[in-house]
């Protein structure tokens, strides 16, 4: 049985990501202690709120470094929302702040104009299509293996990331016209702005392709 530790960093909903990975089959433990972080086979990284007081719940907790040391093992690596916006290098939400820099880049406010110049509602809530960026020829062999392009999942988010190599686009979402960061890899290191928990038969597609990443001896 695959064994999944889900980090718990004081703020997320974590929870329902367990429920989630444990109807896929998956053994998970909630861990909040850096040894078992640094040593996991499979790390899962949720998160819902402000970047800032995410990455300062991993630090009070001796977890940037654990969590930095793990995806040195090019071991599978997921965060969900909030998770996927700490992978980057910096956040742009309420100032300034340090990620975990796993994937080089920035996490920026979404427009709150349309790309015709209207006003749209921040946060971006609800279903949106899973598109291939430019620069990708398929999803083959990554968590996102036999997803359709334009199937639908959901998401919940006011700020988003923009990688600063392309190639680490996984998959896009538009949001009245405006490109958003759906997905964001780099080798064995994946990220869901999107909610794959709530994303109904899609998101437990999803969960299951990273279950099937192999680890790294």
């Amino acid at each position: 049985m695959v064994k999944i530790t889900l980090v718990d960093h004081g703020i997320g909903n974590i929870l329902s990501v367990q429920r989630a990975f444990e109807y896929c089959g998956a053994q998970v433990m909630i861990s909040d202690n850096p040894q078992y972080i640094k040593n996991a086979d499979y790390l899962v990284l949720p998160g819902v709120g402000a970047f800032a007081d995410g990455m300062r719940g991993l630090s009070e907790r001796g977890l940037v470094e654990a969590i930095i040391d793990f995806a040195s093992k090019e071991r599978p690596f997921l965060g969900i929302c909030l998770g996927m916006q700490m992978m980057m290098e910096k956040s742009e939400e309420f100032g300034l702040h340090e990620g975990l820099g796993l994937i080089p880049g920035r996490v920026v406010r979404i427009p709150d104009q349309d790309v015709h110049g209207f006003r749209q509602k921040i946060p971006h809530i609800g279903w949106n299509s899973l598109e291939l960026p430019r620069e990708k020829e398929n999803w083959n062999g990554t968590i996102l293996e036999d997803i359709e392009i334009g199937e639908t999942v959901y998401f919940v988010h006011s700020f988003t990331a923009a990688p600063e190599n392309l190639a680490n686009r996984l998959a896009d979402t538009y949001y009245n016209g405006q490109l958003i960061s759906a997905s964001v890899q780099s080798g064995s290191l994946y990220g869901c702005q999107f909610h794959p928990e709530k994303s109904g038969v899609t998101g437990l597609k999803i969960i299951n392709n990273f279950i099937k990443q192999k680890v790294e001896p």
